[in-house]
């Protein structure tokens, strides 16, 4: 069974969430990062950056929570076919970790992204309902892990975006996030 390593309050309930969507069975495994259990020699094995989260498949071990994503949705038929698709795709779970992820949680880049990564973001999710069109996909596991973070973790005033808050609200109700990630607000 596919293992996840992961601490509390860490990046490591994204891929719990997508397992969760995708309704992979697996074996969370919660690593005491305040007693440096990521640090440990067992875990430095599977991780030598010490960081979470982390999965062991098999014989497969990988890292950071972006290629984790695309490495389960390739494995459990979630991924389009088409080349193109795929890197849409790519181009958004790289988006989260590379892009929004710094832009909003960096305290020094916060004000002045913002308004570039909420405006577009905005006006995408007034014209459909997840980044893809209508139907959920792992580019959305990457991307709105990030921005539900924002109320659970920066409070910051979303207002302007409604467009974003609701799309915050329609993926934190999904029963996968609930259980994966609901806990944390």
């Amino acid at each position: 069974m596919l293992k996840l390593y992961g601490g509390a309050r860490s990046r490591a309930s994204i891929v719990q969430w997508y397992l969760e969507e995708i309704q992979v069975p697996y074996e969370f495994v919660l690593l005491d990062m305040q007693a440096g259990k990521h640090l440990n020699p067992d875990f430095l094995a599977i991780n030598p950056m010490g960081k979470v989260p982390a999965i062991v498949d098999g014989d497969l071990k990988l890292w950071e929570s972006g290629a984790i994503l695309i490495y389960l949705a390739e494995k459990y038929g979630k991924m389009p076919s088409s080349l193109e698709q795929r890197a849409e795709i790519d181009q958004w779970v790289i988006f989260a970790n590379a892009t929004l992820g710094p832009g909003i949680f960096v305290e020094a880049s916060r004000e002045r992204e913002t308004k570039k990564l909420m405006t577009p973001l905005n006006q995408i999710f007034q014209q459909q309902s997840f980044l893809l069109g209508e139907e959920f996909s792992v580019a959305d596991a990457a991307v709105g892990s990030m921005l539900a973070y924002i109320p659970m973790m920066l409070k910051l005033d979303l207002s302007e975006y409604p467009a974003v808050v609701d799309y915050i609200q329609r993926i934190s109700s999904r029963p996968a996030f609930q259980k994966a990630m609901g806990g944390r607000a």
